[in-house]
């Protein structure tokens, strides 16, 4: 009889929930995806590589003029000098990155330290390789660290923690002072470091992205992971690279070869063109904090629910806790069937024991359009998710 490594995993919530939307023809700010087009020209790059040829494998660790790009956006962003042939891997997605990140470091018994609410791939992928996870929840409702408890948890057993900034699914960002306390724990002991930076450019009001890869220590201990799907608003294209130490990258490699070995040639090879004209990245933040703001002013006009607000990612958090007493489950349920609006529970990403602040998740990079329908579809169903 097949014994389930994952006994206790089930279809995803944005699965279930997508799945639901659908059933009820219900617009879908639930999962994190745009409903509008790229930009054109990368298409077009990507479109010119195939006819050039771009069809084959590319080396294991990635095409050499990508990672070359790569590594001067880095420098220019955090100022980190990074070696394109030792310390980038193209990978097939962020979660791809983190999963092989997870699979160099841990063995059976370690223990691995996740914030929670943390994105759902994290502590499948511990217990797939045999790791402990040691749940420690972020203080609602800002979901800040508290460090103290990160200090008391560590051990000798301790090999791994995780970081997720901008955060899903709360859009809170770490701080310098985050950094520094991060930096002074792990000071002198045998721990690793993954920092999911995927959202690095999703980042709002002016605030600063403190990418582990501006300081130095942290990076010399760390997989720092990032999303080209979530930079360049293609997120089913799944490609995006680890940044790491050369001991660290040979060991994540040895993990990629033999699972994935070559990521998609045109996209690597168009991705490279397109960076190497167009910066659009660090403009890519404006655009979507047009989108956040009218979804905040959509929501705040026309519905009871109440911002608990982030500084980055696609997304926002709303509480419902002063005029509901639904569970989370129940109001997206009642969302999606009622007023045709599907949104996440954000107990949804929490896994070792139940959680019900009572706040959903929407994701606002949509066109504007679906936003206002949104907001005409919410408005007035305060009395049907009593």
């Amino acid at each position: 009889m097949l014994q389930s490594k994952l006994p206790n995993v089930g279809i995803n919530i944005f699965s279930r929930i997508s799945k639901l939307a659908n059933e009820h023809q219900a617009i879908n700010l639930g999962q994190g995806f745009p409903d509008y087009n790229m930009n054109p020209q990368l298409a077009q790059y990507v479109n010119e590589a195939m006819q050039k040829g771009f069809n084959q494998y590319l080396p294991m660790e990635g095409y050499l003029p990508l990672r070359n790009a790569i590594a001067d956006k880095v420098n220019k962003a955090y100022g980190c000098n990074v070696q394109p042939t030792t310390n980038i891997t193209i990978t097939p997605g962020g979660t791809y990155a983190i999963y092989c990140a997870i699979t160099a470091v841990i063995q059976t018994g370690d223990e691995v330290i996740v914030f929670e609410p943390a994105y759902d791939s994290y502590i499948p992928n511990i217990e797939l390789n045999g790791g402990k996870v040691v749940p420690i929840k972020l203080e609602h409702p800002t979901y800040a660290i508290n460090w103290e408890q990160v200090a008391a948890a560590v051990n000798t057993r301790t090999k791994l923690i995780i970081i997720n900034t901008p955060h899903n699914p709360s859009g809170s960002i770490l701080s310098a002072h985050d950094m520094q306390q991060l930096d002074k724990i792990i000071a002198g002991k045998d721990i690793y470091i993954i920092s999911d930076e995927v959202y690095e450019h999703l980042i709002f009001d002016d605030h600063v992205h403190e990418s582990v890869l501006r300081y130095p220590r942290l990076a010399s201990r760390a997989f720092v992971c990032f999303s080209f799907g979530k930079l360049f608003d293609c997120t089913g294209w799944k490609i995006g690279y680890c940044i790491a130490p050369e001991i660290l990258s040979a060991e994540l490699r040895k993990i990629h070869q033999y699972n994935c070995f070559s990521v998609n040639s045109a996209m690597q090879a168009g991705i490279a063109h397109f960076m190497q004209h167009n910066n659009t990245y660090t403009q890519i933040n404006i655009e979507l904090q047009k989108k956040r703001d009218l979804l905040r002013q959509l929501i705040k006009d026309n519905t009871p629910f109440k911002l608990l607000p982030g500084k980055g990612t696609y997304f926002e958090l709303y509480s419902y806790a002063h005029f509901s007493q639904l569970t989370e489950i129940e109001m997206v349920h009642a969302l999606i069937k009622n007023c045709g609006v599907a949104a996440i529970p954000v107990s949804a990403f929490y896994s070792h024991a139940p959680v019900d602040n009572k706040v959903i998740r929407l994701c606002f990079a949509k066109k504007e359009e679906t936003l206002q329908e949104a907001a005409q579809r919410l408005k007035g169903c305060e009395s049907i998710l009593k």
